[in-house]
């Protein structure tokens, strides 16, 4: 058996700021932008060093009702939303500072490696982390 995560969703107010946000400041790829309906597209970023037919993708959902947007930037109830791997989290603490993107916790280290959490545009928190490479 072979599978793998292909996208997770994630909530936006609007698909242009999203796309601004991932692409200009976390230096994502913009993966695919296709319309589907006057008002709906789908969307997907992509990390940095990654391949686009096997890396996990966001995709940026944009809120369709009240419900939907009550999640914006709170899909996990405050916990860390996600996870990113980086090969150097000196080089992406500097980008992150800036683009004037919040910091939540500054980085540390632990034995599993060098950390960090920052807030997306929402409001989502993400752990940044460079892993010890054994």
């Amino acid at each position: 058996m072979n599978q793998r995560l292909a996208n997770i969703a994630i909530v936006v107010k609007e698909y242009d700021e999203a796309i601004d946000f991932y692409v200009n400041k976390l230096n994502f790829q913009l993966i695919e932008d296709t319309p589907l309906t006057p008002v709906k597209r789908w969307v997907r970023v992509l990390p940095p060093g990654n391949d686009k037919n096997q890396g996990c993708c966001l995709l940026l959902a944009r809120a369709k009702n009240e419900e939907e947007a009550s999640r914006i930037g709170n899909q996990t109830g405050g916990r860390v939303f996600l996870f990113l791997f980086t090969d150097d989290l000196e080089r992406d603490h500097a980008n992150l500072l800036k683009h004037n993107i919040e910091i939540i916790r500054p980085p540390s280290e632990h034995e599993y490696g060098k950390v960090l959490v920052f807030a997306d545009l929402y409001g989502n928190l993400w752990d940044l982390i460079q892993p010890v490479v054994l």
